[in-house]
């Protein structure tokens, strides 16, 4: 068993456990029930949960897989993408409307003036 990572937020530990799953890498969380019992609170790494894979030779494509999902996940977050179904409002990286639930049609992707304003300096 080789540790990927460790975080104190377990939704994105867990995510990525999710995703990793999806691809046929077995993996567990350590430490993942203190999160519940509030000792994760303590602000020492050693107990946040961690993602492990149960197989060292998985090790190297579990990081690769993270780092594609990384990258994928940060890919168009500066722009919108109104929802083919409700017409609501979700950025550019979401899959699945916030509102509906239904999947976002791509197609239609608009500059968010809010994302790149906030990478101009300051006047």
């Amino acid at each position: 068993m080789k540790e990927l990572f460790r975080e104190k937020d377990i939704t994105r530990v867990s995510y990525y456990k999710a995703v990793l799953e999806d691809r046929g890498i077995p993996t567990m969380i350590r430490n993942e029930y203190l999160t519940m019992s509030g000792l994760s609170d303590i602000p020492i790494p050693e107990f946040f949960p961690a993602l492990c894979v149960m197989k060292d030779e998985d090790y190297l494509e579990a990081v690769a897989i993270i780092r594609e999902q990384l990258d994928a996940n940060q890919k168009n977050a500066d722009i919108e993408i109104s929802c083919y179904s409700c017409g609501k409002t979700n950025p550019g990286n979401f899959e699945l409307c916030w509102s509906c639930g239904n999947p976002i049609s791509k197609d239609e992707e608009t500059e968010n003036p809010a994302a790149s304003d906030r990478d101009k300096p300051p006047i």
